[in-house]
């Protein structure tokens, strides 16, 4: 089943978000929750990002705990970077921390009491079906072989720019520490998935410049992201 729902939420919240999990999925729609759907031995912080990228809403079980929780902020943080949709499920009748309220100000909210919850759920399900049920923008003919003549080579001896850009990816060979650095740097903006941001980027990156540009998008801030660029400058000759 595909995981079109994230739920971010507190520890101290667990029993209360995993029992919504269990009422969505039951209304035959997919979630993701950690550490449920961690997979063992892997990287929890690429799992994680991963899930984000796959997902279409997030559910923010928010109360009094999550308002505090670093990782909750992160993730949430992570979701309005992918420009995903978020609906906070409001347990507590408190309102965000300053750190979250410049994410959430502008969402809209489902509050969760008074008790019980059943009723609650309910009406989270029933939003959901609707906003997942949403048709996906079609793609005309004209427009898809287009894109498919794009895609293709002009001829059998010319190669096209995407076999060029695979070549050149294919000779971008960072080293380890160099890769070491460019997290720290990151790191210093969007936290600890800077380091599976990275590697990630270097798998799929060209060059150096294209290497750059990838994490750069990455942060929101475009102050940021200049002085990302011009802090990494400088391990630029450490690795080709």
């Amino acid at each position: 089943m595909r995981r079109d729902v994230f739920v971010s939420y507190s520890q101290p919240d667990s029993d209360c978000a995993f029992e919504l999990v269990s009422w969505i999925e039951r209304h035959g729609i997919g979630a993701w929750i950690a550490p449920r759907d961690v997979a063992p031995m892997s990287d929890w912080a690429a799992e994680i990002i991963d899930a984000i990228s796959a997902a279409r809403i997030m559910i923010l079980v928010f109360s009094a705990s999550s308002n505090d929780s670093p990782q909750v902020r992160r993730e949430v943080e992570r979701a309005v970077h992918k420009q995903l949709r978020i609906l906070p499920f409001r347990i507590d009748d408190v309102l965000p921390s300053k750190s979250l309220e410049y994410f959430l100000s502008s969402q809209h909210w489902l509050d969760a009491f008074p008790p019980p919850l059943e009723p609650h759920y309910m009406r989270l399900c029933t939003f959901l079906a609707s906003a997942l049920a949403l048709p996906v923008a079609p793609v005309s003919a004209a427009a898809a072989a287009a894109s498919d003549t794009a895609a293709m080579p002009s001829s059998a001896s010319s190669a096209s720019p995407r076999d060029g850009r695979v070549a050149a990816r294919h000779a971008f060979s960072p080293q380890a520490a160099q890769l070491d650095q460019i997290d720290r740097r990151l790191a210093h903006y969007i936290g600890p998935v800077a380091k599976h941001l990275v590697r990630r980027a270097a798998a799929a990156a060209a060059d150096y410049d294209d290497l750059m540009r990838m994490l750069a998008a990455e942060i929101d801030s475009e102050p940021d992201r200049r002085a990302f660029i011009s802090s990494c400058r400088q391990f630029r000759s450490q690795g080709t």
